[in-house]
């Protein structure tokens, strides 16, 4: 259920303000859910609209750009952009600018390397990149560390648990038996695209079926139970991002 200053709103009273198909999509699940979103305003709910539109943007992109998976270990980035720091992190470059050193990523793929939680977090300051702009982000983000769920102050995540999945939801699959031996196929941390697709890094954008067959072939010996989705979801604070225009 969407409400906005108050009052309860129907997905199509806001069809004439929100004619985006996807972002349609996204007011159809809202509504649907018995949770309440609440929004001060419409430009409020546009924003969180337009930034979940723009996370599957750059979803799709990391998956295009040839970045690699790897773990913390042997990770490693483009050195005229990033230093790579004893912890397998990438910590921007003095003199970089922040919105260059994300776009990098994109265009030079190939020059870099990382596990599954730093490549969500690409793409969501990738997302704020492509929905603030490049002033905004130079401003806000000015030494950018990516690591793990590790974020920037002006880019709170939140966790919660539930089945209200929307489009642009970063979701998570488990994987209780994983073999020792490739731990960090433990998990699998996901965008969620709509329509049973999910991208993650390291599998690429896949359906449901399709992740979980590949974690179970990651499981030890004899295992007991199988991959399966959580219901934990992970977003950002939309409301405290808007606030960064």
């Amino acid at each position: 259920m969407i409400n906005i200053n108050g009052r309860n709103v129907k997905p199509e009273e806001l069809h004439k303000e929100i004619i985006n198909n996807e972002q349609r999509a996204m007011l159809k699940q809202m509504s649907a859910y018995p949770v309440i979103y609440y929004y001060q305003s419409l430009q409020q709910l546009k924003f969180e609209l337009l930034f979940r539109e723009n996370t599957i943007k750059a979803a799709k992109a990391l998956e295009k750009s040839g970045i690699k998976f790897t773990t913390f270990t042997y990770s490693f980035a483009n050195k005229n952009y990033w230093n790579r720091l004893a912890n397998g992190g990438f910590l921007l470059r003095e003199g970089v600018n922040p919105s260059e050193g994300m776009e990098d990523i994109l265009k030079n793929g190939k020059l870099y390397a990382t596990e599954c939680s730093t490549g969500i977090a690409i793409v969501l300051y990738i997302a704020v990149l492509y929905t603030i702009g490049p002033r905004a982000f130079n401003t806000y983000f000015r030494r950018l560390f990516l690591m793990d769920w590790q974020f920037d102050e002006d880019l709170p995540v939140y966790h919660s648990f539930g089945e209200d999945f929307i489009i642009g939801d970063v979701l998570h699959f488990k994987n209780p038996d994983f073999s020792p031996k490739e731990p960090w196929w433990r998990a699998e941390n996901v965008v969620f695209l709509g329509d049973d697709k999910f991208y993650g890094h390291g599998v690429g954008i896949r359906d449901s079926k399709t992740i979980i067959n590949f974690l179970n072939g990651k499981r030890k010996d004899n295992p007991d139970e199988s991959a399966y989705l959580m219901r934990m979801i992970t977003r950002p604070n939309y409301k405290t991002i808007f606030l960064l225009r």
